[in-house]
């Protein structure tokens, strides 16, 4: 599906691809103040609302459109119809946008939690075999093959428990349950809560110091852990056989929702996004940023492609 000729076809169709990092500045562009929301292209936002509102608890905070020239240069589209759906858990929010025109490409069927195009939400839940039957009473398809516990092993992760699923389009979602002492201590206060807020967004990054070059050194996320994340747990927890996983946790003042960065040590065989690809194809997720005084607001990527949106509350 993401074929030459076929990509060829759809750049002249639905516009160009985001500019790199550079579109940023290449100096710091301040300290970030909090990881703002996390929007995801989805296929039909009347469905993707109804499996995050009736499965994971979510609750609807408001609803756009959005069209006309300002979008069409944020988004680098032409002909932008599209609906905006927020949603909100705990204190987090998100964003499913749906484009009725131009339409995208769906999520590639063979994709891998090692491809460089993957980012998942982590969503905290009070209680992870409860949260896991109710995802299997709702005929969720899951990629982990059950709830996995990080071994003892793994000092920095150990007892954290964590599974991956799908949501309708195939964008992958994560279950994660903190124990004692571990992950923000808003977590361990559920109050009759099965799904508590979101802790995280993980990308797939092909090279960590990069990464950190550019969320650490230029956007001012800060380093608060790090693990090296393998065996036969995380093998399970993934998908992906043999997985070795470099694991940095970014945050702001104003955190969680954090960013995570996945480096697979191994297999070292996940794929880089395509170039041309464009905001209303599912497999686009970008993640805001508040950086106090920042002066912008374009959709840019970062080494890897993951795009990323940098504003200034007002």
């Amino acid at each position: 599906m993401w074929r030459t000729h076929a990509v060829a076809l759809a750049l002249l169709l639905v516009g160009a691809a985001l500019p790199p990092a550079r579109g940023l500045g290449e100096e710091r562009v301040g300290s970030a103040r909090a990881v703002a929301s996390v929007a995801i292209t989805v296929d039909d936002v009347e469905r993707s609302v109804a499996f995050f509102t009736d499965v994971l608890g979510f609750a609807r905070a408001g609803d756009v459109t959005a069209t006309g020239p300002a979008d069409e240069t944020r988004w680098r589209l032409s002909g932008v119809q599209a609906r905006i759906a927020r949603l909100r858990l705990g204190t987090e929010e998100i964003q499913l946008v749906g484009f009725t025109t131009p339409k995208g490409r769906p999520v590639p069927a063979d994709g891998r939690s090692n491809d460089l195009w993957f980012q998942h939400l982590a969503i905290v839940v009070s209680d992870m075999a409860a949260a896991h039957a109710r995802l299997v009473a709702h005929g969720v398809r899951a990629v982990s093959t059950a709830p996995q516990t990080l071994p003892p092993s793994n000092v920095a992760a150990a007892g954290i428990a964590a599974f991956y699923f799908q949501d309708p389009d195939g964008h992958t979602l994560e279950l994660i349950q903190y124990p004692p002492g571990k992950g923000d201590a808003r977590w361990q206060d559920a109050a009759g809560r099965l799904f508590l807020g979101i802790d995280h967004t993980a990308i797939a990054v092909s090279d960590t110091d990069a990464s950190l070059a550019f969320y650490r050194d230029r956007l001012g996320l800060a380093v608060v852990a790090e693990s090296l994340n393998e065996g036969v747990e995380q093998e399970r927890l993934t998908g992906v056989p043999g997985a070795r996983v470099r694991i940095t946790s970014l945050r702001a003042p104003a955190g969680p929702p954090g960013v995570e960065l996945l480096e697979y040590r191994a297999p070292r065989t996940g794929r880089r996004l395509p170039a041309v690809a464009a905001v209303n194809d599912l497999v686009h997720w970008h993640t805001t940023i508040d950086i106090p005084g920042y002066r912008g607001g374009a959709l840019v990527r970062d080494p890897d492609g993951h795009a990323i949106e940098a504003v200034a509350s007002q």
